[in-house]
C-alpha cells in the first residue's frame, strides 16, 4: 500500500499540467480504497491539495465496502476531507450477496449506512444490482424499499452484465448458472424508475437517481464532457482531444513509476470521435443532447446529420425533441446504447 500511494502521488506530480484549471471533484475509487488505513487517505488528499488547485467546496468521494466501515474510520475519513461516500451494497438479500461473492452480510450493509449517517455524512450513495438470475420482481422491489427506508439521497442501480472470459461467463456457458434475462432486466429497470420517481428522486442519468441537490458532481462532469485526470493502475484520463489509460497491472504500474514514466496507452480522437463521445455521454442524461453545442463545436452540417439520424427514433417515440435538445423518452432509455450508436457519425 505505501508503494502504491507513493506512485500515485508521483504520477500526480508528473501530470499536474494535464488539468490546469481548478479541481472541483476528487473521486477515490476501486479497487477497494476503503482497505487503506485512514492515514493513507489523509496523506493522499493532502498531496493532491499541494499539487493541484482544489476548490474549497470540492466534492470528495470515497468508495467503501460495508465490511470496511466502522465509526473510527468514518471519523478519520471525515477529518481527512471526504464529504461523500459511495457504499457498495449491491443487495439487501443474503443469497444475492453470496451469489456475487461479496464479503459483507446484509446486516453490515444496513449498519454501514446508519453508521455513516451518525458520523455526519449526509451525502451518501449506494449501489444496487438488478437482473440477477433468480431475482424476483418482488425481491427487487424490497431492495428498493430498504434503500428508501435508509433515506440515502442517491442510488446507482446497474443491470448485471456478464463479461467475456469471466468465471460467471464460464459457469453460464457450462450451464452451472442461469443466464441473465433481458426481459426481466427491462421489467426491473421500469419498476425501479417508477418507484424512485414517485419517491421524489430525479432520474438524472440512465443508472443514477438523486434527490434534488444530491447529484454526483464528479460523474456528472463525465457525462457533460468535462476533462478529467485518472491516477493509478487502470485509471483513465480525457482532455477533449485524447483518451489515455494506465496499465492495469499493479506490478508493472509500480515498475514504470519507479522509472518516472506512467505506463499508459493513448488514443487521439478525430473530430467525429469527439462528437460521438459527446452523443454517447450526453444522451444518457436527463438534460439530453444539446444541439446548439453540436453546432458550436462541430458545425451546422453535423447537427443536420444527427437530426436526420434521430428522425426514426423521434417518430417511434424513443427520442423527444425539446428546445434545442434531444432526450431519451422512458421507453428509449431501454435502448440507450443502440440509439446513441445510430446517431454516431463515421
Amino acid at each position: 500500500m505505501p508503494a502504491m500511494l507513493k506512485a500515485i502521488e508521483q504520477e500526480a506530480l508528473l501530470r499536474r499540467s494535464y488539468l490546469p484549471e481548478k479541481i472541483n471533484t476528487i473521486y477515490i475509487g476501486g479497487g477497494t480504497p476503503s482497505l487503506l488505513p485512514a492515514s493513507g487517505i489523509h496523506a493522499l488528499l493532502h498531496s493532491l491539495e499541494q499539487i493541484f488547485q482544489v476548490s474549497t467546496d470540492a466534492e470528495i468521494t470515497l468508495e467503501a465496502n460495508p465490511d470496511d466501515i466502522d465509526p473510527a474510520k468514518l471519523q478519520a475519513w471525515k477529518d481527512a476531507g471526504i464529504n461523500r461516500l459511495s457504499i457498495g451494497v449491491q443487495s439487501f438479500f443474503e443469497p444475492d450477496l453470496q451469489w456475487m461473492n461479496r464479503a459483507h452480510h446484509v446486516y453490515q450493509a444496513i449498519d454501514s449506512v446508519k453508521a455513516a449517517q451518525t458520523a455526519g455524512f449526509s451525502n451518501i450513495t449506494i449501489d444496487l444490482i438488478y437482473g440477477i438470475p433468480g431475482l424476483s420482481d418482488e425481491r427487487w422491489e424490497e431492495n428498493i424499499d430498504t434503500a428508501l427506508s435508509l433515506q440515502v439521497p442517491h442510488l446507482s442501480c446497474y443491470a448485471l452484465t456478464v463479461e467475456p472470459k469471466t468465471a460467471l461467463d464460464k459457469m453460464i456457458r457450462t450451464r452451472q448458472a442461469m443466464d441473465v434475462d433481458p426481459e426481466v432486466q427491462a421489467r426491473q429497470f421500469a419498476l425501479l424508475t417508477n418507484k424512485l420517481i414517485l419517491a421524489g428522486f430525479e432520474h438524472y442519468e440512465i443508472s443514477n437517481f438523486a434527490r434534488p441537490g444530491f447529484r454526483s458532481r464528479h460523474n456528472s462532469s463525465y457525462w457533460q464532457g468535462a476533462h478529467y485526470l485518472g491516477l493509478g493502475p487502470a485509471a483513465h484520463s480525457f482532455n477533449g482531444i485524447s483518451r489515455q489509460w494506465n496499465i492495469a497491472n499493479n506490478s508493472l504500474y509500480l515498475a514504470g513509476m519507479e522509472k518516472g514514466i506512467p505506463p499508459h496507452e493513448m488514443e487521439i480522437l478525430t473530430p467525429a470521435q469527439q462528437l460521438n463521445e459527446y452523443i454517447m455521454t450526453s444522451l444518457r442524461t436527463m438534460e439530453g443532447l444539446n444541439l446548439d453545442r453540436i453546432t458550436a463545436n462541430w458545425g451546422n452540417e453535423k447537427t443536420a446529420l444527427v437530426l436526420s439520424a434521430a428522425d426514426k427514433h423521434l417518430r417511434s417515440g424513443y427520442l423527444a425533441q425539446g428546445d434545442h435538445t434531444l432526450q431519451l423518452t422512458p421507453d428509449g432509455k431501454f435502448l440507450a446504447d443502440g440509439i446513441a450508436a445510430d446517431l454516431f457519425l463515421t
